[in-house]
């Protein structure tokens, strides 16, 4: 899209939005990027310092919220529920229940800041002269379906395999559990298609240089998995 073309979007985006406050925006942002997500991702663009600040709370949530998605797709929350799996411990409901909360928000911190720095050095690596911040907020918008999937199939396996799904050879160890994880990774692959579709509006890319930033993301994540294992 040319420079015309994506002040004429903007434009679009404060019409409709009229004269909410920033804070209502961003979280109006937050469902409007599962079905518009080149407008907010080009909003992303947007320095003006009290919408760089209206965007705080909503980031927060979704890092909380795909933290602890990413932790319920972990092996090690498969069979949490296991007699003495956690450390020789059995866990009660509320504990299980607080641990994934916690972890949740430490994986999700951690990913945000170095994944969001990994995307950001990809992009300067595809000639970005973009921040931090930017690349940061741009993934934490991008993992909103990876966020929504705690409520969209949290409840579901629950319904389906009740405290099962998190031990080892319940009532989801067969087909019936590949199906519901199969359900998951529908969310994961739609954040990375949404990731895709950001650096390319964001940076005003085409879709061979966006590929390109989102392959040098992949590369610098697994260098640092890499390095993590050895250490």
């Amino acid at each position: 899209m040319d420079c015309k073309g994506q002040v004429r979007s903007l434009l679009r985006i404060a019409a409709r939005l009229g004269h909410m406050s920033p804070e209502r925006e961003w979280w109006l942002r937050v469902p409007g990027v599962l079905v518009r997500p080149r407008d907010v991702f080009l909003a992303l663009r947007v320095n003006d310092p009290d919408d760089l600040d209206a965007r705080q709370e909503p980031i927060l949530l979704l890092i909380l919220l795909a933290g602890m998605s990413g932790v319920l797709l972990t092996s090690a929350w498969s069979d949490l529920l296991d007699p003495g799996a956690a450390g020789g411990a059995t866990l009660d409901v509320l504990t299980f229940v607080v641990l994934t909360f916690v972890a949740g928000a430490l994986e999700g911190s951690a990913a945000y800041f170095f994944a969001g720095g990994a995307l950001y050095l990809g992009a300067r690596g595809m000639g970005s002269p973009g921040g931090w911040r930017v690349a940061r907020q741009l993934l934490a918008f991008a993992c909103v379906p990876l966020a929504v999937s705690v409520l969209a199939t949290l409840p579901i396996g629950l319904a389906a395999f009740g405290g099962d799904l998190f031990r080892s050879g319940g009532a989801d160890s067969g087909t019936g559990g590949h199906i519901y994880l199969a359900y998951q990774l529908v969310f994961v692959a739609w954040s990375l298609g949404l990731l895709l579709v950001g650096i390319r509006t964001v940076y005003g890319w085409t879709w061979a240089r966006s590929a390109g930033a989102f392959g040098l993301l992949v590369v610098f994540l697994a260098g640092l998995a890499a390095a993590s294992n050895v250490v």
